[in-house]
């Protein structure tokens, strides 16, 4: 997607890495990752930097021509590149804004050598409801400079118990139109708009369930497209009939189509016995033939 704000078009289908977590070095590599989402047609790809990046933040020109190659071979897109801004690196105090600027060019640095437009940008966060840390605004309106020159756009992500219509959000929205950039916008996790949950005898024992908070109605996104450049295909789980029971996701995806919201939705699996090898990858399959169906592709 370009880092214009005019979107035309329909959303595109990617996998986030992060569902592969539990398979991720046990059952398979970077390689086997890229030829998964090229058998289901997922060109966009999300990485986690400090977990898929060998040698993170300073990998080996052998990494990176290898990195080059299987990027050119499985026909991959690099839709987003999740990062933090570690504010609580140091025990008693949080990052400076100085200390938060650097890491954040860092990171520029290297999703551009890697060819990512897109970042998500996860801030440090002083309460449970996400509340960024205070001088949030501070060291992204100082990093923007160079997001321009490396040509990336920061996007925090809108996860729950956030609601779309917050405080947070609204101060989001309002940097953006304050500062007039095109280099900070929202990453939405699809997570917001949960409406049921799964008993809890279809969790596993290691499984971590996020508690119940409130959702928001699907409606409420469509004044935040402009702003939105990743979505975070968040899923539980995909049924048999290829449905997922959570999250009202035909709703969720024909709002995107009927406002040409063109982006890359990144499959991301939260789901029961997601450390269970072979759970993740038969989810994620099911989830994209759903999103495909939707999409009537």
């Amino acid at each position: 997607m370009s880092t214009e704000l005019n979107k035309v078009g329909k959303p595109k289908r990617g996998v986030s890495l992060y569902s592969y977590a539990a398979e991720f070095g046990v059952t398979m590599d970077l390689e086997d990752m890229f030829k998964e989402m090229n058998d289901m047609g997922a060109r966009g790809l999300e990485i986690l930097a400090n977990a898929h990046i060998e040698g993170y933040p300073n990998p080996s020109n052998e990494w990176l021509e290898k990195w080059d190659k299987l990027i050119e071979k499985y026909d991959i897109v690099p839709a987003e590149y999740g990062h933090w801004v570690d504010s609580r690196l140091f025990e008693g105090r949080q990052l400076t804004t100085e200390e938060s600027y650097n890491m954040l060019i860092q990171d520029f640095k290297l999703a551009n050598r890697l060819g990512f437009k897109v970042l998500r940008t996860k801030l440090g966060v002083i309460d449970e409801t996400l509340t960024p840390v205070e001088n949030w605004s501070e060291f992204i309106a100082k990093a923007l400079p160079m997001a321009e020159k490396y040509d990336v756009v920061m996007c925090p992500e809108i996860h729950p118990p956030t609601l779309l219509k917050s405080k947070m959000v609204d101060d989001y929205v309002e940097f953006i139109k304050k500062t007039g950039t095109k280099h900070f916008g929202l990453c939405m996790d699809f997570g917001v708009f949960q409406t049921e949950r799964l008993p809890k005898d279809e969790w596993g024992p290691d499984d971590f369930i996020m508690p119940e908070s409130e959702h928001s109605p699907v409606e409420d996104i469509i004044p935040l497209l402009p702003y939105i450049y990743c979505c975070h295909a968040k899923f539980i789980k995909v049924s048999d009939e290829f449905e997922e029971v959570t999250i009202p996701y035909e709703k969720i995806l024909n709002t995107l189509v009927e406002h040409k919201w063109d982006g890359y939705m990144v499959s991301e699996y939260e789901g029961p016995n997601k450390g269970v090898l072979g759970t993740a990858p038969e989810q994620v399959r099911k989830h994209h033939i759903m999103m495909k169906k939707i999409l009537g592709e």
